[in-house]
């Protein structure tokens, strides 16, 4: 579950405007398709389930930024309970 101090349209607003930025070099691991990235912080339109219950994108291809590079950062790792991404 996403931290709700963090998880605001301000702070999706903030993470939109730095998509630009380059992702931290401290950022290892991969997505496990768990869709939580995809709620913040409202459920995307796009955000759709497999019969076994992963989350997959239909936009995938052409997502936005601050989808692609969610989380660039690891003070915008919000969903670290369940993002594969972690930072050194």
């Amino acid at each position: 579950m996403a931290d709700k101090t963090k998880n605001t349209w301000r702070a999706k607003m903030v993470r939109t405007v730095t998509a630009f930025l380059p992702v931290s070099k401290n950022r290892t691991g991969q997505c496990t398709a768990c869709g939580s990235c995809c709620k913040l912080p409202v459920v995307c339109p796009f955000l759709k389930y497999n019969s076994d219950g992963k989350s997959h994108c239909t936009i995938y291809a052409i997502r936005p930024l601050n989808c692609r590079k969610y989380p660039r950062t690891k003070s915008e790792l919000i969903t670290a309970d369940t993002c594969g991404f972690k930072f050194e």
